[in-house]
């Protein structure tokens, strides 16, 4: 049995997570279109990053965490040298920060 006193909150409730949702995911999407293009002038190993790590930082996670991690893991399987994975997760970094811009 539901407490009659908590019913007229569910609305107002509803209506503020529904709100806060749209904010949180127009502010991960901020500047797509500017990080699409930023990754476009990427060299490859650079844009592999960026596509690869894209997906975790749009839900908002950190970049540099986002990052370390789909580097570590081609390194690991041999995909990707340490000497080429520093300077092209410095690239691809410099790109996804456009998801984080204000729009």
């Amino acid at each position: 049995m539901q407490r009659p006193s908590m019913m007229p909150l569910r609305g107002p409730v509803l209506c503020l997570s529904l709100i806060g949702a749209m904010a949180i995911g127009g502010t991960a999407l901020a500047d797509r279109g500017a990080a699409d293009r930023c990754a476009a002038s990427l060299p490859v190993a650079g844009k592999t990053l960026y596509d690869r790590a894209l997906p975790a930082v749009v839900v908002g996670g950190a970049i540099p965490d986002a990052l370390r991690s789909v580097a570590r893991g081609l390194v690991m399987a041999g995909s990707m040298t340490r000497d080429t994975a520093r300077p092209a997760a410095e690239a691809a970094g410099a790109c996804l920060v456009h998801l984080n811009a204000a729009p």
